[in-house]
């Protein structure tokens, strides 16, 4: 396998090691625009578990993909956002959004 290819599966599967699979692409889209609160995002991607939400919000937390902030209100306040880093993805977001859209036109969705 030529290098270029090494390289680049290597990158790809770091990719996915951090995005990968079935809810972190959707937490991110959610938080593109603006910083959520947990019950926002519970409400933005209802068949999630809370468990798993808790789960994939640490992860792209460590990651550093988003903040997490901790307001001392009463109740407790906890919003996330993206880092200056988890910004990055937005091109690549919005690049798979319109991805999916033309998928969607040629009416493959669902064949396979």
């Amino acid at each position: 396998m030529p290098e270029e290819q090494t390289e680049g599966t290597l990158f790809v599967q770091t990719t996915l090691k951090i995005l990968g699979g079935k809810w972190k692409i959707l937490i991110v889209w959610h938080l593109r625009d603006e910083a959520k609160r947990y019950s926002e995002l519970k409400r933005l991607i209802p068949e999630i578990t809370e468990k798993m939400l808790i789960q994939q919000l640490r992860e792209l937390e460590n990651d550093g993909i988003i903040n997490r902030k901790v307001y001392s209100d009463v109740p407790l306040k906890v919003e996330y956002s993206f880092t200056d880093y988890g910004k990055t993805l937005i091109p690549v977001l919005k690049a798979l959004c319109d991805w999916g859209q033309e998928h969607l036109k040629r009416g493959y969705w669902g064949k396979g």
